[in-house]
């Protein structure tokens, strides 16, 4: 089993702030300042500062604004990226959901939604903003900057229903959207897929799935019939799960946080759980970059009810966490790059 490392035990994250508001720049540093194993090593004003900033200071991880006046963070990513990759994460409003996914395909690594203003939501940015600069630690930075395009997998012929329940974190939209788009959308395979995401960040990211994949991509609602060709996302917020209806018709369903049996929303173990009961080997888990240990649970009991079981491996991986740790319960039966999972799904769904 892997854990993430202690902040005490490793040299620390050291952090440049891009954000042309000094408010803001001053309400993140107050956050990030104290935080065990984070340096804030410098600020920016605007884009352009901050370009001649990263590359002067080399930090380990950069936060980012994107509407900022003379550079914004857009083209911020599209220089930086080239030049030197470097760990990105947006702090954006609701409002900036579109401009969060353009974001990600620019290079960032990840979002944070700033918070509405009462304490429990600023505490949620706080440990949200900690956690995913403390995710630096693990990262494989060659895999972060080697995300292209994958080619698209040969088109299958049309056979009996199956599904690939899949689970993301760090990384995941990234990683979502190539898998996607390698996997001819006529593949006959539905797919349910649990992102760590904030809620109303999921609608916009299934939108973007649909326009840059050719798959039917949505977020998902209660009672939605699974069908081949459609990717239902789980809504932030909320667990996704899949069940059989009186006619024996598979169906979403769209459940409540669960904070005391869950610790992610929506889960990837709940999500697998109820993949492997309504299917069997009809189904075929999938564990993608991300950190933690969400989805040991749900992969063994996939293997266990005689579905296939796959986890990206650390040749693609951004953080290697959920994938090796589902690998190391022994209950994977491959462990593939992200170009190789396509293909295998596309073998699976054609499977008698």
């Amino acid at each position: 089993m892997t854990q993430a490392p202690d902040p005490r035990d490793l040299h620390p994250v050291r952090m440049l702030l891009v954000d042309d508001s000094v408010t803001s720049r001053a309400h993140l540093a107050a956050i990030l300042e104290d935080a065990p194993g984070l340096q804030i090593v410098g600020q920016a004003r605007d884009g352009e500062e901050g370009l001649r900033e990263a590359l002067r200071l080399q930090p380990d991880v950069i936060v980012l604004d994107l509407q900022m006046p003379r550079m914004d963070g857009f083209t911020f990513l599209r220089l930086l990226m080239p030049r030197r990759p470097t760990p990105v994460v947006v702090v954006s409003s609701l409002n900036q959901r579109t401009d969060v996914f353009k974001a990600l395909e620019l290079g960032a690594l990840d979002f944070v939604a700033k918070p509405s203003g009462s304490a429990a939501s600023l505490e949620t940015f706080r440990e949200e903003l900690l956690q995913k600069c403390a995710t630096v630690q693990a990262l494989r930075m060659d895999n972060l900057a080697a995300r292209r395009p994958l080619p698209a997998a040969p088109v299958a012929p049309r056979e009996p229903l199956r599904v690939a329940a899949i689970g993301a974190s760090t990384g995941g939209p990234q990683a979502l959207q190539q898998l996607l788009a390698a996997l001819p959308a006529d593949t006959p395979l539905a797919l349910v897929i649990a992102q760590h995401m904030p809620e109303k960040f999921t609608f916009t990211f299934a939108q973007r799935l649909a326009r840059t994949t050719g798959w039917n991509a949505r977020e998902a609602v209660e009672g939605d019939l699974l069908a081949p060709g459609l990717a239902l996302v789980a809504p932030g917020g909320k667990h996704l799960e899949v069940g059989r209806d009186d006619e024996g018709e598979l169906r979403a369903r769209v459940l409540p946080r669960d904070e005391a049996t869950y610790r992610y929303t929506p889960s990837i173990d709940r999500l697998l759980r109820s993949a492997a009961t309504a299917l069997g080997s009809r189904v075929c888990g999938v564990v993608l970059t991300g950190m933690g240990q969400d989805g040991r649970e749900g992969i063994q009991l996939v293997k266990r009810a005689g579905g296939l079981t796959l986890a990206e491996s650390e040749d693609s991986a951004v953080v290697y966490g959920m994938p090796q740790v589902a690998a190391a319960t022994g209950a994977v039966d491959e462990v593939l790059h992200l170009r190789a999972v396509a293909g295998r799904l596309l073998r699976f769904a054609r499977e008698t």
